[in-house]
């Protein structure tokens, strides 16, 4: 049993492939968030454009 943990504390791919799907996620809340907030700010742009085509 001790033999498999000191094996998989060795192994660093599962930690690197954790890395890299953290790293992906925060990439992806951020480009979620930033897109929320310009299509905010779109919406009130295109509301003003329609209103004065009106």
């Amino acid at each position: 049993m001790l033999s498999i943990f000191r094996k998989l504390m060795k192994n660093e791919h599962g930690a690197t492939a954790i890395e890299y799907t953290l790293i992906a996620s925060l990439i992806a809340v951020a480009a979620i968030t930033a897109i929320g907030s310009v299509s905010t700010k779109m919406n009130g742009v295109l509301g003003n454009v329609s209103n004065s085509i009106q």
